[in-house]
């Protein structure tokens, strides 16, 4: 099971502008545009910085190369959306261009596309794991298992057959698009490992603040 990837959210029609555009016309795009930044590239499409209307506020009369914010935090179209959810909020900013293997633009994507998919129903996400995750994949049944979605947060109680199936549940369980963390409540009826690999309540540390 992987999480969605960013090429497949991505806007690929990209308004952006050049380090020699004039802060006037970048102000007239962003309005056009009804947007709130755009990449800033060099004459073969490399991401230089990125531009935004704070940025405008700064000085009149000056290139968008000398007002933009670099160097820019970009993501590739092959990472997953949680690696660029993490890192829109570990790097406190609104939005990645998406690059491609010679840093290319090919793409953007904001912090309101990611919030999409992080938005998935409790519910929802408690169906997929009962159903694909825990029935379908691993050959456990309802009966075995209590799982509880609180606001994306997973919570897996009750007893599995073999105690290598423990890490296994709760990894499946982190991979899934919409959960943000998940804790750990299983036991096992029989030990067939020698150490769990998964720490228990994993996950809570990667919740969005």
């Amino acid at each position: 099971m992987k999480h969605a990837k960013v090429g497949f959210l991505m806007t690929d029609e990209v308004v952006s502008v050049t380090g020699r555009t004039a802060s006037t016309d970048v102000a007239s795009l962003l309005v056009e545009h009804d947007i709130s930044g755009m990449p800033v590239l060099d004459a073969d499409e490399h991401v230089l910085g990125v531009i935004s209307r704070t940025d405008l506020l700064v000085q009149d009369h000056l290139a968008a190369q000398d007002l933009m914010t670099a160097p820019a935090v970009t993501i590739h179209a092959e990472q997953t959306v949680t690696e660029a959810a993490r890192l829109i909020t570990r790097r406190g900013v609104t939005r990645l261009p998406v690059v491609d293997e010679e840093e290319r633009l090919v793409g953007i994507v904001t912090r309101r596309d990611l919030l999409r998919v992080f938005l998935r129903p409790d519910h929802e996400i408690r169906r997929v794991l009962v159903e694909e995750v825990l029935a379908d994949t691993m050959g456990i049944g309802a009966d075995a298992v209590s799982v509880g979605v609180v606001d994306g947060v997973v919570t897996l109680a009750g007893r599995l057959p073999r105690s290598s199936q423990i890490p296994v549940a709760l990894r499946l369980a982190e991979q899934l698009d919409g959960v943000v963390a998940v804790i750990d409540r299983l036991t096992a009826h029989s030990n067939d490992a020698h150490s769990r690999t998964a720490p228990r309540d994993r996950g809570t540390e990667d919740v969005p603040r």
